[in-house]
Order: C-alpha cells, then structure tokens, then sequence
C-alpha cells in the first residue's frame, strides 16, 4: 500500500490494523487461507493471532521502558502459552540473532537502543511466535535514510529465510520498489492502482499514481 500524506497513511493505517485485528470498524472481510477471520483479535483462534503479527510506526513508543529486550519480547510467547521459561528465552534469542541485533541485547532496556535498534527489536518481537504474515505500518518513516536501507534490507532477508508473507505500508512510493511484489495504490482509501510492484510504477494504469511518481524526484 502506498499513500502520499499523512491522511492517507492513516487511511491505510486504519486497513492493515483491520488484517491484524486491531481495528473491528470496517467494512468487507479478512480471510486468511481462505478461512475469514473474526474482526476482533480477541475472538480470533490462538492460531490466527500468532500467525499475523504486527510491527508498529514508532520504535520509541511501541516498546515498555520499564521491560528490558527480552522481557518485551517473551511477552508474546507467554500469551500464546508456547513453551517454558527456558525455551521461551531460547526463542527470543534466535529472535535478536535473526534481526542483526544479538544475545547481548536481551537484559538492554529500550533506553538504550538507537531508533534503528529499537525497531530491530520490535521486529524481533513479531518474530517469536513465527508468524506467516507480518504486518509493517509506516515502520521507516520515523528512521534516517541510512537506517531506512538497512531495515528494508533486513525485512527482505527475512521474508526470504522465514518464508514470510508481508504487508508493507509506506507513504513513500520509491521505497516500494526494494520491498514489494505487488503493490496497492490508494487514494481515499480505496484501492487504484494494483499489480507487481514494476508494473505499477513502469506503466501505472491510474492518473492518481503518475502524479505521485511525478513527485519523485529522479524517480
């Protein structure tokens, strides 16, 4: 999904919080391997819930100053019931070793971390009960470009070694060419432009999309 300003961002914000079972006020349905899924996660299956995970905007705030690393991220392993205490901090630290981060960062507090580092975590954290889909909102646009690359970078390798499905939203439509197959354009909240990700941006079908490619400069 890609949206040119902060309207929009919310719009499809609001569209992906509905996949996670974050938002129940939509309309339509969210089906996952052809099964619908509850609106709310509360009445999703314990598998649903561990199979989307979602990774939230801002690295400072989606983490709890008073947990460290590890604590934050044995939270969800402990809702869904996986495991012991020893297993349980095995997989978060497979988690840290998968995100770049490593087994030192367990007992670091978010405090600590640079924005970048936190997001790594918060990744990390969306990691633990293995999901198939995770869900990434706006999660670069509060990084600086160099630490922008570099979790694009991660989130590809990711995709590759877990064989995960991944819905990206960004307002940013260059940034879509490295991390996309397919992309959905929207405007007011509804869905103009779709297909793989070059197609789209090489040939777009809607007047709405070119005007956002024109406003990229040397796109």
């Amino acid at each position: 999904m890609n949206t040119p300003n902060r309207r929009q961002a919310l719009g499809a914000g609001l569209a992906v919080s509905a996949v996670a079972g974050l938002n129940d006020d939509y309309k339509g349905s969210v089906r996952l391997r052809g099964a619908e899924l509850a609106r709310s996660t509360r009445k999703r299956t314990n598998e649903q819930r561990v199979g989307i995970q979602y990774v939230f905007q801002s690295p400072f705030s989606s983490l709890n100053p008073r947990r460290s690393i590890g604590q934050s991220l044995t939270v969800p392993l402990e809702m869904s019931g996986q495991g012991t205490a020893a297993s349980r901090k095995t997989t978060v630290e497979e988690a840290l070793d998968s995100v770049r981060l490593g087994r030192t960062f367990y007992h670091r507090r978010p405090g600590d971390l640079s924005g970048g580092e936190r997001q790594r975590a918060a990744i990390a954290r969306a990691l633990v009960n293995a999901p198939s889909v995770m869900v990434c909102d706006e999660i670069t646009s509060a990084l600086d470009v160099s630490v922008q690359a570099s979790i694009v970078a991660l989130l590809r390798s990711l995709r590759e070694e877990r064989k995960l499905a991944m819905l990206f939203v960004t307002h940013n439509i260059a940034l879509s060419r490295h991390i996309a197959d397919n992309l959905a354009v929207l405007n007011k909240g509804k869905i103009v432009d779709y297909g793989p990700t070059a197609s789209v941006l090489e040939d777009p079908s809607h007047e709405y999309t070119r005007a956002l490619i024109a406003d990229v400069p040397k796109f």
